[in-house]
């Protein structure tokens, strides 16, 4: 059986990654992985471009580092207020959701955020301090706190008897 070295352009499952150089029978690298532009034959023209790419794909993720760190700086010094609409019983309707926070996180620091990188296991949907985190790299995480009030809920409470009393008097006339 005949092999050849192929040097990968994207990772193939159970195959490598993105610029390994592996060994495959000759007709699975004729017949698929270099029509589909998952692999180039491996010769010094193509090694010299690997190399190329190797280093810009490098410089690539240093910047995107330092992108992550920095915006992991302003992030931890963050402080969100949500307020949840409460009823009488203290009961929430809705919840603070990941939408919610990255689009307040937007807000504040000028810069929009993905909200799939906010890591929240479920809606929040009670008041109090939670601590959040966001996963803006693989190895860059910042955390946040989120207040979370009740809004309206003491209102509310003190308002329903006072109109209740209302429709009773009007009733009586």
């Amino acid at each position: 059986m005949a092999f050849q070295d192929v040097i990968l352009t994207q990772k193939v499952e159970k195959l490598g990654a993105e610029s390994d150089i592996v060994r495959v029978r000759a007709g699975y690298a004729r017949n698929f992985l270099i029509p589909s532009g998952k692999a180039l034959e491996k010769t010094s023209g193509n090694l010299a471009r690997l190399n190329r790419l190797k280093a810009k794909r490098a410089e690539r993720e240093a910047q995107e580092l330092n992108e992550a760190e920095d915006l992991a700086r302003k992030i931890n010094k963050l402080k969100l207020n949500f307020e949840l609409e409460t009823g009488a019983s203290g009961k929430a309707f809705g919840s603070i959701t990941t939408t919610d926070i990255a689009a307040k996180i937007g807000a504040e620091i000028g810069k929009e955020i993905d909200r799939h990188t906010i890591q929240l296991a479920k809606p929040i949907k009670s008041t109090g301090s939670f601590d959040v985190e966001v996963k803006l790299h693989h190895d860059v995480t910042a955390k946040l706190v989120v207040n979370v009030k009740a809004k309206g809920g003491e209102d509310k409470a003190a308002e329903a008897p006072a109109e209740e009393g209302k429709g009773k008097g009007k009733a009586k006339k």
